[in-house]
């Protein structure tokens, strides 16, 4: 007779080796390049709404502001309160600084630590295709990067095109 054991299996988390300075991380927030993707999603999600919930109640027209300029675009560094490309407002210069400052409590929120985040940049752009569209930049402690691209409000991932 054949008897069938059920096992439960756990996963071992993986850990990076620093080479160069003979370390072991076993840090598992390090790892989780899904949540810290779900971060700047949500991030870039908030600012391009218009809305800025995350820092309460803040209106802005990221759009506006990126299609006003010849560039076109808008690029802005969560973590470091900063935004480059098209000339940005004096009131969406403020909103980036408080969404920097939103990071750290949202990050905990999430069991994350905003420590091991090296980029967090969304590039905001409009144009004739998709309308308007935002890219997402995500880098962890470790070096491993997601770029996404996103298309209108609310964002939804823009589908890949697939090699046949």
């Amino acid at each position: 007779m054949l008897e069938i054991k059920v096992v439960s299996f756990r996963p071992r988390p993986r850990c990076d080796i620093d080479f160069d300075a003979g370390t072991i991380y076993s840090n598992i927030s390090t790892m989780k390049l899904g949540t810290l993707k779900a971060i700047g999603h949500n991030f870039a999600d908030s600012f391009a709404s218009g809305i800025g919930l995350l820092i309460g109640y803040y209106a802005m027209d990221v759009f506006a502001e990126a299609a006003a300029a010849k560039d076109g675009y808008l690029i802005v560094d969560f973590l470091n309160g900063t935004t480059s490309g098209s000339p940005a407002s004096e009131s969406l210069q403020r909103a980036v600084g408080l969404y920097r400052d939103a990071l750290p409590e949202f990050c905990a929120r999430h069991d994350f630590d905003s420590q091991n985040i090296r980029v967090l940049q969304a590039r905001f752009g409009t144009d004739a295709v998709y309308g308007p569209h935002f890219t997402v930049t995500v880098e962890n402690g470790v070096g491993r990067r997601s770029i996404d691209r996103y298309v209108g409000i609310p964002g939804k991932r823009l589908p890949r095109m697939r090699r046949r």
